[in-house]
């Protein structure tokens, strides 16, 4: 059973990425500012893996969806 609150460690895991915090950091400042109109499971630095991964927890609304909003946040804000 899945825990009911995932981390960013943990998506950044199950999308096959380095998941400690410098690493995460540094995949979101490298790739943002996502623009607006593209969705984020359309991204073009998604493999389809990870993209139909996205696509399916959105898609189940369920506490992953949660996070990966978060993420989506994280990636359409611009650089400080």
């Amino acid at each position: 059973m899945d825990p009911l609150f995932h981390s960013m460690k943990e998506l950044f895991a199950q999308l096959g990425l380095d998941d400690d915090p410098a690493a995460i950091r540094a995949f979101i400042a490298q790739h943002r500012p996502l623009p607006l109109e593209t969705r984020l499971f359309d991204a073009p630095f998604w493999s389809p893996s990870q993209s139909a991964l996205i696509r399916e927890k959105l898609q189940e609304d369920g506490d992953w969806s949660v996070l990966i909003d978060t993420l989506n946040t994280q990636l359409r804000a611009s650089p400080v």
